[in-house]
C-alpha cells in the first residue's frame, strides 16, 4: 500500500479510535482552529484513493471508515523501514537496536525465549 503523509496519518488514527463518521464528525474533533470541511474532505478522498478508506452512502452524503486497521498498517510500515533501511535484514534491524542501545541483551533473551515457545 501507499505510504501515509503525516497529515493522513493522524486522520487514519481518527478512523482508528473512533470509527465510521461524516466529514463533518471528523472536523469536529480536531482541536481549534479546527481545518477547513474541504481540506478534510480532501484528505478523506485521498485516503480512499490510496484504498485505506472506503465509504456507504447515507442519504446524500457518505460516511466513511477505514478498510486497513492499525495492526496492518504499522506491520506494513515496519516492512517498509525494514526494507528501505536495513536492505530487508531483519537480523540488521536487530543489530542496530542493541548497538543504539534501544533493546537489552535481556530483552533479546526474553524475545527469543518467545519465540522458542511458539513453535
Amino acid at each position: 500500500m501507499e505510504k501515509l503523509t503525516q497529515k493522513e496519518e493522524e486522520l487514519m488514527k481518527l478512523f482508528w479510535k473512533h470509527g465510521a463518521m461524516f466529514v463533518r464528525e471528523i472536523v469536529e474533533l480536531y482541536p481549534e482552529p479546527r481545518p477547513h470541511f474541504n481540506t478534510v474532505s480532501t484528505f478523506v478522498h485521498l485516503l480512499e484513493d490510496k484504498g485505506y478508506v472506503s465509504h456507504e452512502k447515507i442519504g446524500n452524503t457518505h460516511r466513511y471508515y477505514a478498510v486497513i486497521d492499525e495492526k496492518q498498517y504499522s506491520k506494513n510500515s515496519l516492512s517498509d523501514v525494514i526494507s528501505h533501511c536495513f536492505k530487508n535484514s531483519y537480523v540488521s534491524a536487530v543489530s542496530a537496536l542493541v548497538e543504539e542501545d534501544k533493546i537489552s541483551v535481556d530483552e533479546l533473551r526474553e524475545l527469543i525465549s518467545r519465540i522458542e515457545n511458539q513453535k
